[in-house]
């Protein structure tokens, strides 16, 4: 049986717990491409606080990622250093 692809909500927060870690490159850089689709330009990707490796990760992608204007980790009220805001450059 095919796995088939799982649709998500593009409401500009991202939780990265559903996806293996060697899905996170391609799930970040879709989730973002349809963000700027909609013109959502700030999104929360949650990535979880665990050792810190999913959110290296998430920060070389969007360091390299020209569409990020920039990032930063979430305040302590949208999952502090468990997640990450992000602004996308306007179209």
């Amino acid at each position: 049986m095919e796995d088939e692809p799982m649709e998500m909500p593009v409401d500009g927060v991202l939780d990265l717990h559903a996806f293996q870690p060697a899905e996170v490159k391609e799930v970040v850089l879709a989730y973002l491409e349809v963000c700027r689709e909609k013109d959502i330009r700030d999104v929360r990707i949650i990535h979880g606080k665990g050792m810190g490796v999913l959110r290296r990760q998430v920060f070389a992608l969007l360091e390299r990622h020209a569409e990020v204007e920039s990032y930063a980790p979430a305040p302590g009220n949208a999952g502090g250093w468990g997640a990450v805001i992000v602004r996308l450059r306007a179209q």
